[in-house]
């Protein structure tokens, strides 16, 4: 997972939904994106693992503004936010959740 985003900042107006008490796992998905189902389920995995961490799916197509300004080129794309909602990792593809985790140790 590759690291920050100058600093961006995504809240509830962003993520359509309240971020994690300590961090914030946002999925950009597509309708046809078979990886994205996957990676669904990991992230919802690992949200349920760790305490204070909330998963959140973003559908990249109803949020083209979203998609252009943090610059995502493909489904799906992870972005690790902290507590304060800044980016602190991303990854394009299908993530392991080994890296999940690691990239979550950053951001707690």
């Amino acid at each position: 997972m590759r690291g920050h985003d100058d600093g961006k900042r995504l809240g509830v107006a962003e993520l359509g939904g309240e971020p994690g008490e300590r961090a914030t796992l946002v999925q950009f998905s597509s309708a046809f994106c078979a990886p994205c189902r996957a990676t669904r389920r990991i992230l919802g995995e690992v949200a349920a693992m760790v305490p204070g961490v909330t998963h959140v799916e973003i559908d990249a197509e109803a949020r083209l503004d979203l998609v252009r300004e943090l610059r995502i080129l493909k489904t799906p794309t992870v972005l690790v936010l902290d507590a304060d909602g800044r980016v602190v990792r991303r990854a394009a593809g299908q993530p392991r959740k080994a890296d999940v985790i690691a990239a979550l140790g950053e951001a707690v």
